[in-house]
């Protein structure tokens, strides 16, 4: 749409979009309103939107991919969680616990990482583990102790949802849904996170290709919510001195084909809690929008990846170098 459009005449043309049989997604930008027609089959041509008022131009998109290409919508977008934007200027840091075990544990971590620089609060209270014998999670009672860590700080909190049961009670509580790995082709559960209209955190499955990736994040956009932050985690290859190999080829590739915004899970990418710190400055200086790190006060007690969180006070060490690299990179924390 023209920089000048109204609402009315974005309507118009979601309106002549749906007459003929297809659908219409309006994403605003900062600078213009972009919509995207899908479910074209050939038949309808540009000129049928190409004379309404307020259109700039109809292009059409070459990827199977339509919502999330730059084909699209040129300009990048950035997605408020919280009140937290994630996209923009700013290197955003998402810090907490691999597992919500307590209350006293999961409010002593939000302290400590908001302390040291956090802005967002992550923390599981739903847990897919490999072993059915694993920690589990505490469910619904591991959400209200991350509402009640987000009272006591002001950290926005992000937490996975697992299953199609149990979107609506993580929405209530979370302000933003993270779908974890195992759940990037999980269609069903992606169009239902997708109709919250809540910011979505994909996570890249182990075996995903950047097309398969991006396709998944296509299915909540499709579904007319435009915030979705994509985030690398790490996949599986042949090398067994890290738990994943972290591909940070992805964040260029990302950035160049798509609007959306890309942080990086060094946690789950390496395992190794040495291994965080230097994954972090990395993700930052290839152009990362933000990471997503493991932070636990006693890693030794932790009932679910101690390996792979650092200590509070490794975690100000991580956002004192963070700070300088972004700063490299003309950017800020």
């Amino acid at each position: 749409m023209d920089r000048s459009a109204t609402s009315a005449e974005v309507e118009r043309v979601v309106a002549a979009a749906e007459r003929l049989g297809l659908k219409a997604h309006p994403i605003p930008g900062a600078q213009r309103t972009a919509v995207g027609i899908t479910g074209n089959k050939g038949a309808v041509g540009p000129g049928a939107f190409e004379a309404l008022p307020g259109v700039l131009e109809v292009l059409s998109v070459s990827h199977p991919y339509k919502l999330v290409s730059r084909e699209f919508h040129p300009e990048d977008t950035i997605v408020s969680v919280g009140g937290v934007l994630v996209g923009g200027t700013r290197v955003v840091v998402i810090a907490g616990p691999c597992a919500v075990e307590s209350l006293e544990q999961t409010l002593t971590i939000a302290r400590e990482v908001k302390a040291r620089g956090a802005d967002v609060l992550r923390g599981g209270a739903y847990k897919p583990r490999t072993s059915p014998y694993a920690f589990q999670g505490l469910g619904e009672e591991g959400l209200k102790i991350l509402a009640a860590a987000r009272e006591a700080t002001g950290l926005p909190v992000v937490t996975e949802v697992l299953d199609t049961a149990h979107v609506e009670i993580v929405a209530h509580y979370a302000d933003c849904l993270q779908i974890g790995a195992r759940n990037m082709q999980n269609f069903e559960l992606l169009k239902k996170a997708g109709k919250t209209g809540k910011p979505i955190l994909l996570k890249r499955g182990m075996s995903a290709t950047l097309e398969e990736f991006l396709l998944a994040a296509e299915y909540v956009l499709a579904e007319n919510n435009p915030g979705v932050i994509l985030c690398e985690r790490g996949i599986r290859t042949f090398t067994d001195f890290t738990r994943n190999t972290l591909d940070l080829s992805v964040v260029p590739a990302v950035e160049r084909i798509s609007h959306l915004p890309i942080v990086v899970d060094p946690s789950h990418g390496t395992g190794r809690r040495e291994k965080v710190l230097p994954m972090s400055r990395a993700s930052v200086a290839a152009g990362a929008d933000g990471i997503s790190v493991e932070v636990h006060n006693r890693p030794a007690e932790a009932l679910s990846d101690g390996p792979q969180a650092l200590t509070p006070d490794m975690f100000g060490e991580l956002m004192d170098q963070v700070r300088a690299i972004a700063a490299a990179v003309g950017r800020t924390t």
